[in-house]
């Protein structure tokens, strides 16, 4: 019964967003349509209903995939407003790109941009509105589902107090399944154990149970065959609590290999059209920047040619991710025995752990000196950008000798593409000690957004021209 209820609630969703989104479409004809409008007449509405044969199926698809139609009981409502929000933003640039293809050139732009936002905000009101009616109706016992949980730890104690403080979630206790016979439960009531786990089939039989929430301590690993089958035999929808891992930081989801369910791990950003977006990024502006300030680096490169003996591009080792090494690419701004003079120069060496550098060092040329202290000598490395080696943003790429040095914890700044600016670049660069410049990689890492890159590449600009940090 509650499989066919949530199958009807979102099949009521899912007409809703359709229906909703044909009429943003027709509110937003009318809106710009008014003889002198700031955007210009409109050709008359027939000409414009012909975009719904793409709108409709385009929006069911990324509404259907953007997970928009899944149970959302527990999820935030800023996440739920997320999903839907995302896809009509996407499905607005899927229709801008669909129009230019098809040169319709009749086809109002600034319509289209109107259409969107207004759909975007229909679609989180009604989100809101309803999620707002449905929290207020589970508060009052409405709805509800009877949710059993096997354990009686502090893992089971910690659920249990949830759904007892989030009841817009409509969760209702039946009570708690202890690990042994007798129950030697400590952190729950002995009033709510209603059986052990041998009796776990004489509980579901005996009780209206909706759910059953897993939350044994790790011991109790191998007593979880038992419950599964169980309550997969009974038909009764099972979740696995997963706090009694031992992980601070990683994102726990699941996925499928070939069709055998995997409980993954994952530290570093997830893998999704973001990453696809920063990846498009790095591919568009490192080759529009390559051809578009091609005659630069025909400047930098005669002017170290006639200023100092020895090649033009300075090409070293660098560790990628996850450990991949690449040739790094710089305009060489040094003399062409600096690698050799390291070990004479280390008495100079102004950073503390593995990394060495000098801000007066003496190896540096004149023409080094100037592209260096306005990042110049970088240039090169958007090739790098463009064969997918760096990034735009990312933590610095190290030398294989540096990485030799690093404790365990530093090594997670390796988990991502290195980029060409990142946080330590615009906060001081050679200003900041080794084990801040790392927390800042880590930072970068643990609260990527596309966003956080925008704003590190607009703070880079500002920091390269005025000079500052460089070494």
């Amino acid at each position: 019964m509650l499989k066919s209820n949530a199958r009807t609630v979102a099949t009521t969703f899912f007409v809703a967003d359709l229906i909703a989104t044909i009429l943003s479409f027709l509110a937003a004809y009318a809106l710009i349509s008014e003889p002198n409008h700031y955007f210009g007449l409109l050709l008359p509405l027939d000409q414009y209903l012909w975009l719904l044969l793409f709108i409709v199926p385009a929006w069911a698809i990324l509404l259907q995939f953007g997970g928009a139609y899944r149970s959302h009981r527990i999820e935030s409502l800023f996440a739920d407003a997320g999903q839907v929000s995302r896809a009509a933003l996407l499905g607005g640039i899927a229709l801008f790109a669909f129009v230019g293809l098809t040169k319709s050139n009749h086809v109002s732009r600034p319509f289209l941009a109107v259409f969107t936002a207004i759909d975007i905000l229909v679609l989180v009101l009604m989100r809101v509105t309803i999620r707002s009616i449905a929290w207020s109706a589970r508060a009052r016992g409405l709805n509800s589902r009877a949710v059993l949980i096997v354990g009686t730890g502090e893992g089971a104690r910690a659920h249990a107090d949830r759904i007892a403080q989030n009841l817009q979630w409509g969760y209702r206790l039946v009570g708690f399944v202890s690990e042994s016979v007798p129950s030697t439960a400590a952190s729950v009531p002995q009033s709510q154990v209603v059986g052990n786990l041998k009796s776990i089939r004489r509980v579901l039989t005996e009780y209206v149970v909706d759910e059953v929430v897993v939350a044994l301590p790790g011991r109790h690993l191998e007593s979880m065959d038992s419950v599964l089958l169980g309550c997969e035999e009974m038909g009764v929808k099972t979740r696995l609590a997963l706090d009694f891992f031992p992980n601070r930081i990683a994102r726990v989801e699941v996925e499928h290999m070939n069709g055998a369910p995997m409980l993954t791990f994952s530290t570093t950003p997830p893998e999704g059209p973001s990453m696809v977006i920063k990846r498009a990024m790095d591919v568009v502006f490192s080759g529009a920047f390559l051809l578009t300030f091609s005659w630069l680096y025909g400047i930098l490169a005669l002017l170290i040619k006639i200023t100092s003996p020895g090649p033009v591009f300075y090409c070293q080792e660098r560790v990628g991710m996850n450990g991949r090494r690449f040739t790094f690419y710089k305009f060489r701004s040094m003399v062409v025995d600096a690698d050799r003079r390291v070990t004479e120069l280390q008495h100079l060496n102004e950073m503390d752990g593995p990394v060495f550098k000098i801000r007066n060092d003496p190896r540096v040329t004149r023409v080094g000196r100037f592209i260096r202290k306005f990042s110049l000598d970088e240039l090169p490395q958007m090739w790098n950008v463009l064969r997918g080696d760096m990034s735009l943003v990312g933590p610095r790429p190290p030398i294989p000798s540096e990485v030799k040095k690093y404790e365990s914890w530093a090594r997670r700044r390796l988990s991502v593409r290195p980029g060409l600016t990142c946080l330590w670049q615009i906060s001081g660069r050679n200003h900041i000690n080794f084990n801040e410049w790392m927390e800042l990689d880590l930072a970068y890492i643990d609260n990527w957004t596309l966003g956080l890159d925008v704003k590190i590449l607009l703070k880079t600009v500002p920091a390269v021209l005025a000079g500052r940090g460089a070494s």
